[in-house]
C-alpha cells in the first residue's frame, strides 16, 4: 500500500529527487541510469541544464532525441557507426569510420570485448587493423556462455574471401573471464588456419582496457604472443 501523501512513480521520500518537480525528478532518474552516474551527480546534471545555460539543454535534447536514428553498431565489426543518408547504403546498414578506411590492414582483425576497449586501443595508435566487438565476455557466473557471443560472426568474417585474415588478436581484458574468453575465440578460429595472438602483459590483471593508459596500451599491442 502506498504511504500517505505519496504517489505511483514518485520519487522516494528523502532522495536527491524529493522536492523536485516531476519532469525534473524523471530526468534525473534516467540520467542515474547512465553506467559511472550515481543519484546526486545526476541531479547536478539536471539542475545545470534548466538553471544554467538554456540553448545546452535544447542542443543536447534535439542530439540525443535523434541519437538512435543516427548512430548504429558497424554492421561489420560492431564499433559505433553513422548512419548513412544514402538509400542503399541505410538498407544495408550502417559501417564504421575505421571499417571504411582503405588505409587499415585488413588481414589483421583485433577483437576486444567493448566499444571502450577499441577506443582506449585506438589512443595508443599500436593498432593499425580492423576490429571485432564481441559486446560481452564468456562469464559463466553471470549466465553469459558461448553461445551468446557472435564466434559465428567472428568466424565468417575471418573467412571472407574478399578481406582474408592473416591473424586475429584477441584483446580481452586479462581477467578470469577475459582469459576465458581469449581462449574460447582461440579454439574456435584454430580449425581456420588463421593466427591468434594474445596481447602482452602490461595490462594490470582484472583490470580494464578503457582506463589503461596509452604507453602501457601499446607495449601490450607491439608485444602479442601466440597462443602456445
Amino acid at each position: 500500500m502506498l504511504a500517505a501523501g505519496s504517489y505511483r512513480g514518485s520519487p522516494r521520500v528523502g532522495s536527491s529527487t524529493a522536492g523536485l518537480p516531476e519532469g525534473l525528478a524523471r530526468v534525473v532518474q534516467l540520467l542515474a541510469r547512465l553506467p559511472g552516474v550515481g543519484e546526486k551527480t545526476a541531479q547536478r546534471f539536471a539542475l545545470h541544464l534548466v538553471t544554467g545555460d538554456e540553448e545546452t539543454a535544447r542542443e543536447l535534447g534535439r542530439e540525443l532525441a535523434t541519437l538512435p536514428d543516427r548512430v548504429r553498431p558497424c554492421v561489420r565489426c560492431g564499433n559505433v557507426a553513422e548512419t548513412s543518408r544514402d538509400e542503399a547504403e541505410a538498407a544495408e546498414g550502417a559501417v564504421c569510420a575505421i571499417c571504411r578506411d582503405g588505409r587499415r590492414d585488413p588481414a589483421l582483425i583485433c577483437v576486444v570485448a567493448r566499444v571502450q576497449d577499441l577506443i582506449a586501443i585506438e589512443r595508443s595508435g599500436a593498432m593499425r587493423g580492423r576490429y571485432f566487438v564481441l559486446g560481452r565476455l564468456l562469464s559463466p557466473l553471470e549466465g553469459v556462455g558461448a553461445d551468446e557471443l557472435p564466434i559465428d560472426r567472428l568466424r565468417s568474417r575471418v573467412r571472407d574471401a574478399q578481406a582474408p585474415v592473416t591473424e586475429v588478436l584477441v584483446a580481452t581484458p586479462p581477467s578470469v573471464d577475459g582469459e576465458a574468453t581469449a581462449l574460447l575465440v582461440a579454439r574456435e578460429l584454430g580449425t581456420l588456419g588463421v593466427k591468434v595472438t594474445r596481447i602482452a602483459s602490461g595490462v594490470p590483471h582484472g583490470g580494464d582496457l578503457e582506463f589503461a593508459d596509452q604507453v602501457t596500451l601499446g607495449r601490450a599491442i607491439e608485444g602479442r604472443k601466440s597462443f602456445g
